[in-house]
């Protein structure tokens, strides 16, 4: 039986701390009403993953916040919630507010659909500020993308750019499948693909040299070489390269799964290929997806004003991305 994320044990007495600090992260935003696919899409784009070593999906998500143990409760055989003592990642108070929230939320006759997205992580940002975009369902549940204003637990970010999802998939998918369709571009895409998964590699070994580094510092402080002002700050600015880092490979690797072996009619492909594979080829030709306000209030139109693709660079072996745009 896989671990409780957030916990080292089975026995939820020991924390995994970068682990916690996501889930307070976690219930911090669904307390501040955002929806669970927003919030799958904010865990992708920060680098957390089930302790399985799996992308949160909304129902996975739900389930960590809904078990007693991140609260240091647990249930007892008449339901009622008791305290065990253990650490809690959140407190009792704010568990059962997110309980009260999901059910006031809850529609009849079970879950709503989850809602998959074709695009997301730190390749869609905000043409106007250069967030990431996150996912958005509109209250009649179509799916959608917008820049999260900026708060506490967001900062940054304009809150001014919003688009549906369809569309946006649509236009992006018309023009990948367009230009992964010339033969001078299929026939460098193995090569491209295998210089992203290099970065991938570099990246991880830079990752683990900085966590090596993290631990090395510990002992250097353990020992008095180090004051606690010297050690807190480069620890700090260690963690936040580690993240950066971690969000980029989850990025990336999804080239893994995008086809650049014999595929005669890539528009048929794209009609019956998996998620992750469509997913695959998007990020493998593109670098970057910009998106911008729409030219008038409730305009349904995307096109080359609204929405700007950064290709990649097929020419230079070196260079992580080109100028090309449309």
């Amino acid at each position: 039986m896989p671990r409780l994320f957030g916990f080292e044990d089975q026995a939820f007495r020991r924390l995994h701390q970068e682990e916690a600090a996501g889930l307070r992260q976690v219930a911090s935003r669904f307390l501040a009403d955002q929806s669970f696919p927003e919030i799958t899409e904010w865990t992708k784009e920060e680098g957390y993953r089930t302790t399985l070593g799996n992308d949160f999906r909304p129902g996975s998500l739900a389930a960590v916040l809904d078990h007693p143990a991140i609260a240091g409760l647990a249930e007892d055989e008449d339901g009622n919630l008791v305290e065990t003592g253990g650490p809690q990642i959140i407190t009792p108070e704010e568990f059962k507010a997110i309980r009260r929230k999901r059910a006031k939320k809850a529609p009849e006759g079970g879950r709503s659909p989850q809602r998959d997205y074709l695009l997301s992580g730190s390749g869609l940002v905000c043409g106007l500020c250069g967030f990431s975009l996150g996912a958005s369902p509109s209250n009649a549940g179509s799916r959608g993308h917008r820049c999260m204003p900026s708060t506490k637990q967001h900062p940054g970010g304009c809150g001014k750019v919003r688009i549906k999802a369809d569309p946006l998939e649509t236009y992006v998918a018309e023009h990948v499948l367009a230009e992964a369709s010339k033969p001078e571009v299929r026939a460098e895409m193995e090569r491209v693909r295998a210089r992203v998964l290099a970065e991938v590699d570099d990246l991880r070994k830079q990752i683990e040299a900085d966590r090596v580094r993290q631990r090395e510092l510990g002992a250097e402080h353990g020992r008095g070489e180090l004051s606690m002002a010297s050690f807190k700050e480069a620890d700090k600015e260690l963690k936040a390269t580690i993240k950066k880092g971690t969000a980029r490979v989850r990025f990336l690797e999804q080239v893994a799964q995008a086809p650049t072996g014999d595929v005669p009619d890539l528009v048929r492909w794209w009609k019956h290929a998996p998620q992750d594979a469509q997913r695959g080829l998007v990020w493998l030709m593109l670098e970057q997806i910009a998106v911008y306000p729409a030219a008038s209030r409730g305009s349904r139109t995307v096109d080359g004003d609204r929405v700007a693709l950064r290709w990649r660079n097929w020419d230079t072996p070196d260079s992580g991305s080109s100028d090309k745009e449309s």
